[in-house]
């Protein structure tokens, strides 16, 4: 697993170098944040879905970036989940602050990886839930 903590800014180049077991599981976070290198304004990780997985509506108070590296996935997006995009890889995803969206794998088999950058430095994800059947003012 990564060791690496840092409490203050670095002058340095910080490597993360996840080992074999923490991206196979996926159950950490594996990346460059706040916690792991004194990031200021960004976080960039590896996030592996479950086979089948599907995730409940949200939004994000922030901007996302995702490079879709092994699998497909559904992503439901617009104010009721009316859109839908299948997405594979090799795609490129930008979600802007607050629109609210469910990604799906569509394997029931395999786990989709992606690498994810966002303009928020923290570890945990700031993740707001969304109800699509209710109206916002």
């Amino acid at each position: 697993m990564m060791e690496t903590i840092v409490s203050q800014p670095s002058t340095e180049l910080i490597i993360i170098r996840p080992n074999a077991e923490t991206v196979t599981r996926g159950s950490n976070f594996v990346g460059i944040s706040s916690k792991t290198t004194g990031a200021k304004e960004l976080a960039m990780s590896l996030a592996i879905m479950p086979p089948g997985a599907v995730a409940k509506p949200h939004s994000h108070p922030h901007e996302t970036a995702i490079y879709l590296l092994k699998g497909r996935v559904e992503l439901r997006y617009g104010p009721h989940l009316e859109h839908c995009q299948v997405c594979e890889a090799g795609d490129f995803i930008f979600t802007p602050p607050g629109v609210p969206h469910q990604p799906r794998n569509l394997s029931a088999t395999e786990p989709v990886y992606v690498l994810a950058a966002r303009n928020d430095s923290d570890e945990q994800e700031q993740s707001v839930p969304y109800n699509p059947t209710v109206q916002k003012p």
